[in-house]
């Protein structure tokens, strides 16, 4: 399959096959087979045993999801060292299930919220309220679920621990997918409508490619936040009881619950392996090869490399894989082209209200009427309207916490994002550690944590802050390296032929060229520490228990002693804080992005 894009040398359909490949074609796919048998390279057999290894590690580790399991005896973890591989294996297999999740999810999702205006005024604000609600609210709803659509059966705690990372993942990918697919450059956006490409076609080859590089950052980034909730995604509670599935999580949560540091720093080291082995097998080659969907006329000096990548190049699979794929890929594309049909309007046209609006919005507005008639009746059957009084002005305390995390994460982390993917030798060596710094589960420093605040006399008032900006500072860096990274070449070269350079190519260059992938770090991050606040104002360790005045421990005490009434009015409040947020500035600053610093 082709591409449309403006990669290097201008706009057209490159094709995917390099040049030096060969161009017989007297005898097909299979001849090409029995033709290059003999040309087999040590690279060709490294490649096919490494391919073949992971197929057996996947299918092995994947059997063991399918067993049965009684409901009424509660599993265990071993905490032995030899368990730890295995263990290391199936949270991998896990994390990477919900990350294809979290990608199928994020090109339906975001392409609807796109192309439709109207679905947009709702699939927006809904997607900021879902990326809020904590992940061990997602579960709590979810096991029941799970366990009676598997009854007997591994597969339904193994699907609600996959539901529960993907629940960390999905949203800031959705949110940058949309992003790319509302500032898409506009001469492609008029190439692509005068071939007339069908929508499957355009999707493929234009929409895909155009948000590449902040899908392959966003993507790292909910690899980090799918650690991060690990621990609590691996210990799955129902009914009063706590099945535990074999993983890094339930192994380190296992040993803190032990008092064993020793087996502690064992999870952790082994965490920190599998986060850069899959940095240099996996997420580097992504970066490096996503730099062709760069926006630019001519190719960077410097470019990010991958030994694993260029080991693909050297060998011949790749070529006669992807001449497989094209044969199967264009009656995918046939049948695409007569489902979807050819793409005529531009995205999210904005024109008069129509027929078809105002019947939208009432069928809409009564439906959301009537869910919040019915949760405002349930929520003040008891207490009435004053209810609302006490999570109303915690939340504004929340509100200012998340207001200084976000300013303060933005000073330290924009220039060093910048910097990070401006360069690709910063980039090599600061990916894995950033990795690491945003996988690392928060509750692990927790006990520090407190030790720290009691001894130096801090409340938790303060030092909440510090503890929600464990789980929400990262997506401002993660979207600033993707917007530095995606400046084009060109103009950069044409900045130092000018001599401009310090604040003056921040201003002219730099700001506009991120800003888009700011604002869509600003809004994930926002609603991270929103997500952050329910563990954060509440910290246990020990005998030892610090509250902070908020929202998060308004909803954290609820949730402890199981009055759903309290628990849904203070997620009610958290929503209109965020959607209020999200629609007086974050969404005014999207649509600032999209009409004057799109390319």
């Amino acid at each position: 399959m082709s591409y449309l894009y403006r990669g290097r040398g201008g706009v057209g359909a490159a094709p995917d096959r390099p040049p030096s490949e060969p161009r017989d074609r007297r005898h097909g796919y299979s001849g090409w087979l029995a033709v290059g048998l003999h040309k087999l390279t040590v690279i060709d057999l490294i490649v096919a045993a490494g391919v073949m290894a992971l197929l057996y590690a996947v299918v092995s580790v994947g059997r063991d999801a399918t067993l049965s399991f009684s409901p009424t005896n509660v599993s265990t973890i071993d905490t032995s060292a030899s368990q730890l591989p295995y263990y290391a294996a199936r949270s991998l297999l896990r994390m990477f299930t919900a990350l294809g999740l979290s990608y199928a999810f994020t090109f339906v999702y975001a392409y609807v919220a796109a192309h439709s205006r109207r679905a947009e005024k709702i699939m927006l604000p809904l997607l900021d309220i879902l990326q809020s609600v904590p992940v061990l609210g997602f579960l709590s709803i979810t096991v029941t679920g799970f366990i009676a659509l598997f009854p007997g059966s591994f597969l339904g705690l193994e699907c609600a621990s996959i539901f529960a990372i993907f629940t960390s993942q999905a949203w800031n990918v959705t949110f940058s997918f949309h992003q790319s697919l509302v500032t898409q450059p506009r001469d492609l956006d008029e190439a692509a409508r005068l071939m007339q490409l069908s929508r499957w076609r355009r999707f493929w080859k234009l929409d895909v490619p155009n948000g590449a590089i902040g899908l392959v950052w966003n993507g790292m980034m909910s690899m980090g936040g799918g650690w991060f909730f690990l621990v609590a995604s691996e210990a799955i509670s129902v009914l009063n009881k706590t099945y535990t599935l074999p993983g890094i999580g339930s192994y380190a949560g296992a040993a803190i619950d032990a008092g064993d540091l020793g087996k502690v720093g064992l999870g952790v080291l082994t965490m920190a392996i599998i986060v850069i082995g899959v940095n240099v097998i996996f997420w580097r080659p992504l970066v490096a090869w996503c730099e062709r969907f760069k926006n630019e006329q001519s190719g960077a000096a410097e470019v990010p490399r991958s030994l694993v990548l260029n080991l693909l190049r050297r060998s011949h699979w790749p070529r006669a894989v992807g001449r497989a794929r094209r044969r199967l890929a264009e009656p995918a594309n046939r049948l695409g082209d007569r489902i979807f049909g050819t793409e005529t309007h531009t995205i999210a046209v904005e024109s008069g209200r129509t027929r078809g609006d105002v019947g939208f919005w009432v069928v809409a507005g009564g439906m959301i009427g009537f869910g919040l008639w019915r949760l405002l009746a349930y929520v003040t059957a008891v207490d009435g309207w004053g209810v609302f009084v006490t999570p109303l002005w915690q939340g504004a305390i929340t509100f200012a916490r998340v207001v200084v995390l976000v300013a303060v994460s933005t000073v330290i982390w924009v220039p060093i994002g910048v910097k990070i993917g401006s360069s690709p030798k910063a980039s090599r060596i600061a990916q894995p550690v950033v990795q690491i710094l945003a996988s690392f589960p928060a509750n692990f420093l927790f006990p520090f944590a407190v030790y720290v605040f009691v001894k130096t006399g801090i409340s938790l008032n303060f030092g909440g802050i510090l503890l929600m900006s464990l789980g929400a500072q990262w997506y401002i860096l993660f979207n600033v390296i993707a917007g530095a990274q995606a400046i084009p070449s060109d103009l950069k070269e044409a900045m130092d032929n000018l001599g401009v350079h310090g604040w003056q190519r921040w201003k002219r260059l730099t700001l506009p060229a991120i800003f888009p992938a700011y604002i869509t770090g600003g809004i994930t991050a926002s609603g991270g520490a929103w997500n952050a606040s329910i563990v954060a104002e509440i910290v246990t360790y020990g005998g030892t228990t610090l509250t902070a005045t908020g929202l998060g421990a308004y909803i954290a005490r609820a949730t402890e002693t199981g009055d759903f009434h309290h628990i849904l009015t203070g997620v009610a409040v958290m929503s209109i804080y965020i959607v209020g947020l999200n629609r007086l500035l974050w969404r005014r600053l999207y649509r600032v992005a999209e009409q004057r610093y799109s390319l």
